[in-house]
């Protein structure tokens, strides 16, 4: 049956429940979000509704954010057991997400079975029931449809989505759920066995216990294990110890506990047995966050002097000490083969030079490779009959970089079991198999098309994934051309993907250059250009550290050189005879950001965080998007409204450095355009999605834009407004004195100068002031603090 999910509901507003129905009203499904009454509602005492709405409230106002506007959550419906479980009739999906007890999820199927229409997929996101125990004494049409759909907290930001069949589901249900989920919600979406903890969580919490043990052998503290295992190799920052945390420490014994009391075969199974530490810091409530202590704690520290009432307090984070079960001061690891292996931006070259280090955090590394290798191994075919499924867990699950069999293929796999096993450790017997046979890595890329080695049939396969998954890196035997940080590779059907790798992937001479040489070469022999990055971040911006070079060294003609560079390549982006069509994702800064305002069509991913930050660092947007703000707001000013509103809005959005915390918010900022622009759940396949577009604008017949001549300024009517609101933020004490002079000479540019009347003018004018407002700004000595503050600590000062 073709089926389609216009509304669904979700069982249980607790932690999970809540943000699930936020991410579902996200992608803009109705949803109908339930929970018991709140207890000692009757007699009118407490509204029947609190619990449910409480939780709700709760999760909108958590940071991160669970939903990409606060707008959406209009969508959400909410209710109770008693009163609104007959509404789950008019869902397509019904969720269920209530507390883990066997006998509380039973009886809520029960009341299910009375409502629910037959047809209505019926799935749980139990962490650790089995899936087949749960569809017990159903009747048989709940059964067709029900499984487990196992999402990971945040759901909005963690993707993995554990889909995990029940005996008797019907194969399409799994189809359509492993696409929806992919397609709809932005999920990697993992088939995963009804074995204990499924996939992630199994691998994961061994890889937990498995470094709490080994750092007992290598007289570890957690400090230096977390400098050991965050993301120096590819790891999230919150590394091990701080991921216990936030996940919850009951929450990791529990499944500890539940592996080993249900896995009588796992060879690692006295790893998941509780350390006596452990067992304490649950006894004594230290469970993470949230109980307010866990293997860290956040402590009060006096900062001044006084009365109590007068005294301030700044939080310093302690450490726990596991011999002691004492909080300390933390201590700041140090390790040469870390220190080493820092300015290495490449993490597979990275995790090389750290696996062969001869200190102790190379010994630390490589047992803590060689125990997770032999056990992944070990897994299949009991978690998964395909390895890529373990590592797609891992990445999308845990936050990795590398899942543990692409990590296995750096350290060449030959020689690393050969390790192994001189080091006590078992490997599986298909990996010796697949060695004998002359197939020396886990993966391997034929024709564009990553294939991994598929045990049962001892072969190499595609890993499955739809047609518009395209990896850039798969095509590096298509490399049209390349500089030493940029590579323009043909994506297929004649559209070439240019992208570069720089650090943050700032924009610097070297990714001009490239993006200048890309255009030429796909208006010669190509349909269009798509410009993507693989990275985690599109592009924090220009490389600041060359600005301020410039500006400190006075060579004001060179500056001026590079501004003009910057501003005539985007301008070659909006105006080539080719289309251009952008694929962000993550930061999107600054220069990033003018990029893609200068773009034919922009293909978002959800997880995009755009804006024009410069008045942060002391300057204004240099590359053409001042330009382009101004250019948008005369495209939007209305007759039957003041003309300067258009244009504050705008001038404010920049004045503020204000990003967008997701791309469906970069629309609200004027960044992307509503019914133009597009917005990608998944971010695998914004790329495939902007080669599409390519295709499709140049099949329309795709004609060279002209530059505008007609660009409507309003001079000083609206720069005196603006100098007003300027210093109303000053004297609020919102804006620094050197604020408000950046913002000044904003409002000078976006007014196109100090005109008697409103004026039409071209965009090379605008452009032009927007080059010498910057080039003045950068000779203040303000700015230059500001810009040394973000190369020196990451982050700029006020001043």
């Amino acid at each position: 049956m073709k089926r389609s999910i216009k509304k669904i509901a979700v069982l249980g507003s607790g932690v999970m429940g809540s943000r699930i129905a936020c991410h579902f009203a996200g992608i803009g499904v109705q949803v109908l979000l339930l929970d018991i009454a709140t207890p000692g509602w009757e007699g009118n005492r407490l509204p029947k509704n609190k619990l449910v709405n409480d939780a709700l409230q709760a999760a909108i106002k958590s940071n991160p954010s669970p939903v990409y506007t606060k707008d959406v959550v209009k969508r959400i419906t909410t209710g109770n057991f008693d009163d609104n479980l007959k509404d789950i009739a008019s869902c397509d999906w019904i969720i269920e997400v209530v507390v883990e007890r066997l006998d509380i999820k039973q009886q809520v199927y029960e009341k299910v079975e009375q409502f629910r229409k037959p047809g209505t997929l019926i799935t749980t996101n139990t962490s650790g029931i089995p899936i087949h125990i749960l569809s017990q004494g159903r009747s048989e049409d709940f059964k067709k449809h029900f499984c487990g759909t196992h999402f990971f907290n945040p759901p909005r930001y963690l993707r993995l989505l554990e889909i995990i069949p029940a005996p008797e589901a019907d194969p399409s249900v799994i189809d359509f759920l492993m696409h929806y989920g992919d397609v709809f919600l932005g999920k990697t979406t993992v088939l995963a066995k009804d074995t204990p903890a499924f996939i992630a969580n199994r691998v994961g919490v061994f890889g937990i216990m498995s470094i709490f043990n080994t750092m007992e052998k290598f007289d570890l503290s957690i400090d230096e294990v977390e400098a050991l295992t965050g993301p120096i190799i590819g790891r999230p920052k919150s590394a091990t110890f701080r991921t216990a945390d936030v996940v919850g420490i009951d929450t990791l014994v529990k499944v500890a506990d539940g592996v080993a009391q249900n896995c009588p075969g796992d060879e690692a199974g006295e790893l998941f047995k509780i350390p006596g530490w452990l067992q304490t810091m649950v006894e004594n409530k230290w469970l993470g966050d949230k109980t307010g202590q866990g293997f860290f704690k956040k402590i009060k520290i006096p900062v001044a002097e006084g009365s109590p009432e007068e005294r301030k307090t700044d939080k310093e984070i302690y450490t726990l000490d596991l011999k002691t079960l004492e909080y300390k001061p933390r201590t700041k690891a140090s390790f040469a083969s870390v220190k080493a292996a820092q300015p290495i931006e490449d993490l597979k070259t990275r995790l090389k030079t750290l696996f062969t280090a001869k200190d102790k955090a190379g010994d630390f590394y490589r047992h803590f490779h060689h125990a997770l290798f032999s056990y992944v191994s070990n897994r299949i075919p009991e978690i998964s009959d395909e390895l890529y499924r373990i590592d797609d867990a891992m990445m999308a699950g845990f936050g990795w970089e590398i899942g543990a069999f692409e990590s296995w293929d750096v350290f060449g796999v030959a020689a690393t079991v050969q390790a192994m096993k001189e080091a006590g450790y078992k490997v599986a017997s298909w990996v010796d198999d697949m060695l004998a046979a002359g197939n020396t890595s886990f993966y391997k890329t034929e024709n564009n098309t990553r294939l991994y080695y598929d045990v049962a049939s001892k072969t190499y396969k595609p890993v499955p994934s739809a047609g518009n998954f395209i990896i850039l890196e798969n095509y590096k035997n298509k490399v049209v051309w390349k500089n030493s940080n940029a590579w323009l590779y043909d994506i297929g059907d004649d559209v070439v993907a240019l992208q570069w790798q720089t650090k943050m992937n700032t924009i610097g001479s070297e990714v001009l250059q490239a993006v200048n040489k890309s255009i030429e070469i796909a208006e010669e022999k190509f349909k269009g250009l798509v410009i993507s990055n693989s990275g985690a971040n599109f592009s924090a911006g220009a490389n600041v550290g060359m600005i301020f070079m410039y500006a400190v060294e006075q060579e004001y003609d060179e500056l001026d050189m590079a501004i003009r560079m910057f501003q005539n390549t985007m301008m070659r982006v909006r105006y080539s005879s080719v289309p251009v069509v952008t694929a962000p994702l993550g930061l999107t800064l600054g220069g990033g950001c003018e990029m893609n305002l200068h773009a034919d069509k922009v293909y978002a991913a959800a997880e995009t965080y755009i804006g024009l930050v410069e008045l942060g660092v002391g300057l204004i947007p240099g590359g053409g998007g001042t330009k382009e703000f101004v250019l948008r707001a005369a495209d939007e000013m209305h007759e039957d409204e003041p003309e300067t509103i258009t244009l504050k809005n705008r001038f404010f959005t920049i004045a503020t450095a204000k990003v967008a915390t997701s791309a469906f918010e970069g629309y609200d900022l004027g960044i992307l355009r509503k019914g133009h622009d597009e917005v990608v759940i998944n971010p695998q396949r914004r790329t495939g999605e902007a080669k599409n577009a390519v295709i499709e604008l140049y099949n329309q017949g795709y004609v060279q834009p002209v530059q505008k001549t007609d660009i409507k300024v309003l001079g000083r009517s609206a720069l005196g407004a603006l100098y007003v609101g300027i210093n109303s933020m000053r004297l609020a004490n919102y804006a620094t004195d050197h604020d408000a002079l950046v913002a000044k000479k904003l409002a000078y540019v976006m007014c196109g100068g100090d005109l008697s009347e409103q004026t039409l003018v071209s965009e090379q004018y605008l452009l032009d002031l927007e080059r010498e407002a910057f080039l003045s700004l950068c000779g203040e000595k303000k700015t230059l603090q500001r810009i040394e503050a973000v190369i020196k600590k990451g982050k700029p000062i006020r001043n």
